[in-house]
Order: C-alpha cells, then structure tokens, then sequence
C-alpha cells in the first residue's frame, strides 16, 4: 500500500510514529511523509492549557504549520494518492485537518496519550478544561478510520461505542538504541539512569525516596538522573537532604540523536513509578528503549506494564 505519514509530529522528542512507519516499510509497504514538526512537546502543548496567552501562542504555531500541510497535501493527490494515512503521535488536532484534506481515504491515528489524562497528570486540568480535552478526544477518536493506543488498558479507555475501531501496539523503539548496544560488564558500582519528564507519571520522588533508602542500606550506585518537571525541585531537595550521599550526575535534555549511546553506557534503566490513574494504563518509552539499548529494567508493578513486558521487567 501506498502508506503517507502526517501530521505536525517530531520524532527526534517522540520516536513511536517513526517506529511505527518503518515498520510498515519494514514489511514491504511504500512510506511516505507530508510533516512539519512542531517543536512544542507533550511538555509545551499542555503548558499551552495553563494560560490564554499560551494557547494563542500554540494555536498561532499549528495555523501556520497547517497552511504548510494544506499546500503539501495537493502533491497526494490523483495517482499519487496515498491508501492509508498515519497521523503522528500528538495528533489530536492534526488527525481533523487530515479527515478534512482527505475525507475519503482510510486515517489511522497514534493515539498514544488522551489529552485530558496527561492535563490532569500535568496538574493542569479544570472542570470546564477537562470537559473540552474530552470533547478534542473524541473528536480525534471519530475522526480516524483506526485508533492506534499502546496497552490493552488505553483501548478500554476509549468511548466504548468506538472501542471496536481501537488496535493495541506496543510503543517500541528506534532502531538507534539497538545499535547503541555494548557488550560492557556491570560496572561497580552499577550505573543508572533515569530519564523523562519529572511529573507525577514518572513517579520521580518515588524514585528519589527509593534511592535513600537504597543508600541507607548500603548499596553503592552511579545514578544519572535526566530532565525536568514540575516534580524535579522536590527530587532534588530529597536527594540533597540531611545525611544523602547518592552519587546523582543531574542532566537536562540534550541532543536526542546522542541519547541512545548515552543510554547504552549504564546498567540498569528505570521505568515509571506513579500512581495515578494515567500511570495505571501506560508503559512508557524508556522500558523499551532502556531494554533494546541492553539495559536491565525495572518499573512498576502495573498490569498493562506486566501484560505487555511479560518476564523482561522486574
């Protein structure tokens, strides 16, 4: 099939749709892409809730990036018409500009988070917030022909009477972290890492509290600990208390292509440790990613994080 990938997606901050479209190439089907990536994140776009200005700032950047779409998509058109689109990860609004440019063609959407679950992770979700992030929601879910979500716990998230449109996909990864494999002993200590926004999802004070504990008992490790969030001051605050000695190197973002070797030179990855509702549902980037890169993991013990990682977790 003729397969074109759209949307505002960035795959250098979210890899899924690019692992999802080279998969389809993978398997002998023609991919092509109609993109023009956003540089506002998960991060960024929920930010845009939180204030009228933010929201006019975003709604200002997608107008844009969409008149670029609208243009590019008369190149698909006639024989060069796609059979499928994709639309990337984060295309709640996108996935309504491509129904409208192709209403007749077949849409599959990565739906890989709800809008109004990650706002309410985020902190940021009101009555009148969350009853609009449910509508945008929906709309993206009746949009599309299918609905791409990553644990069988997000497909019984969605409205039942548009369940039977959902398909379940593990989230995967690149190939650049199998690449990045090294066939290194465990170092001594052992080195770990962590790496994500440090919001309640990631459960990174859990982390912090967890890693006392490990110190008070006398295990010697290097922990490489990398991003931020809105939990990251309370992190840094536990893990500078009375007493802690935990060998922290406190990293921010850098560049994404550098990621997978940076992650391939530790031993153990961990995963996410939150309790939220959302944190109940999800298995996150790093649990695949962390393992192809060679990584030991562990995270959570969650039943869609045990249904889909099976025995490779702890």
């Amino acid at each position: 099939m003729r397969i074109l990938g759209f949307g505002t997606y960035n795959t250098a901050n979210h890899p899924r749709v690019g692992v999802l479209l080279r998969g389809l190439a993978d398997h002998g089907h023609t991919v092509r892409e109609l993109n023009y990536p956003l540089d506002t994140g998960t991060a960024g776009r929920v930010a845009a809730l939180a204030s009228a200005r933010g929201a006019l700032s975003f709604g200002a950047d997608i107008a844009r990036h969409w008149w670029r779409l609208a243009r590019g998509a008369r190149r698909f058109r006639g024989p060069h018409a796609p059979d499928v689109i994709v639309v990337g990860y984060l295309g709640h609004v996108d996935v309504l500009l491509a129904r409208l440019l192709f209403p007749r063609t077949p849409i599959v959407l990565d739906h890989l988070i709800f809008a109004s679950t990650t706002a309410t992770d985020r902190g940021l979700n009101t009555g009148i917030k969350d009853r609009l992030l449910r509508t945008l929601d929906s709309a993206a879910i009746r949009a599309s022909t299918i609905t791409v979500l990553d644990t069988p716990a997000h497909l019984a998230h969605m409205p039942e009477a548009l369940r039977a449109r959902g398909v379940v996909v593990p989230v995967g990864s690149p190939e650049s972290f199998f690449a990045a494999r090294s066939a290194h002993p465990v170092h001594t200590p052992p080195r770990v890492v962590f790496y994500g926004l440090f919001t309640p999802l990631q459960g990174t004070v859990t982390i912090a509290r967890a890693l006392r504990l490990v110190e008070e008992r006398g295990v010697d490790l290097e922990v490489t600990l990398i991003g931020t969030g809105q939990d990251y001051a309370e992190v840094r605050e536990i893990l500078a208390g009375e007493g802690a000695h935990v060998r922290v190197t406190w990293r921010d973002w850098g560049d994404a292509a550098a990621l997978p070797r940076d992650i391939a030179t530790h031993d153990l990855c961990l995963g996410i440790f939150g309790t939220s509702d959302k944190a109940q549902r999800v298995v996150p980037n790093k649990a695949y990613q962390g393992m192809a890169a060679g990584l030991a993991l562990i995270t959570s013990d969650t039943a869609p994080q045990r249904e889909m990682l099976k025995e490779a977790a702890c």
